[in-house]
């Protein structure tokens, strides 16, 4: 039997590294596929992407040679979840072979637009490292390190224009899979935000909630990655 390929799509500012321990959690029969996407990790020389377009094109070609070989499966978290929504489009368009199952996580449905937030690529240096340090995810200590800043600062602010783009909302159409939703119980999401990802499948969909802020993820990988296996391997959509 073929392993189960697990395509992961990183958060803003983040490399496919963040998925490293996961190989230590999932089952022998899934393959974790973690995708390096541009200006970051292995390809930190490449441009940065100028659109979500752009990334998920780049992304359907590094996969596309692997899609139709075998069953496979896709996770994203935050602006990840995002890539992954419309990549899966970009596979159902293309006619290729589609996911198993669709994870999305540490994201609010597309579809419902916040106008009570301030998008965080429109902040000035200053306002975007608070807001960076209060989201979580990157120690304050980072901050004080010009070296880093220069560097990290405008890849993390792309992903951010990335994320807060209108063009999430273009195309809703609803999938054909069967979709599982991780979210963190103190995020700052709507109940309609959350509630309204069973309107994105003509299936199952299930959402499960953890304890903690947006990087629930790096505390939850032991019961992530026991539900993935799950729901990969057995079937369970509960």
């Amino acid at each position: 039997m073929k392993k189960i390929k697990l395509f992961c799509i990183p958060y803003a500012g983040g490399s496919a590294t963040i998925y490293t321990k996961w190989n230590r959690h999932l089952s022998p029969s899934v393959e974790l596929n973690a995708i390096e996407l541009a200006g970051r990790g292995s390809r930190i020389q490449e441009r940065l992407y100028q659109n979500i377009s752009e990334a998920v094109e780049d992304i359907f070609k590094v996969i596309s040679k692997d899609i139709g070989q075998s069953p496979y499966a896709i996770f994203g978290h935050s602006m990840g979840a995002m890539l992954s929504y419309k990549l899966v489009q970009r596979i159902r368009d293309a006619g290729y072979a589609e996911p198993l199952h669709i994870f999305f996580s540490g994201r609010g449905a597309p579809g419902i637009k916040r106008d009570d937030l301030k998008k965080y690529h429109l902040m000035n240096d200053e306002e975007f490292k608070e807001a960076i340090i209060k989201l979580g995810g990157t120690p304050p200590e980072f901050f004080e390190h010009p070296e880093l800043m220069e560097m990290f600062l405008p890849l993390l602010k792309n992903d951010f224009k990335l994320s807060e783009s209108d063009e999430i909302h273009a195309d809703l159409r609803p999938f054909d899979q069967n979709l599982t939703v991780f979210l963190g119980k103190d995020e700052d999401l709507t109940a309609e935000q959350c509630n309204n990802w069973k309107k994105h499948t003509y299936k199952l969909c299930n959402i499960h909630y953890f304890n903690g802020g947006h990087f629930f993820l790096h505390n939850e990988t032991k019961q992530i990655t026991k539900i993935i296996n799950n729901v990969l391997l057995n079937g369970c959509y509960e």
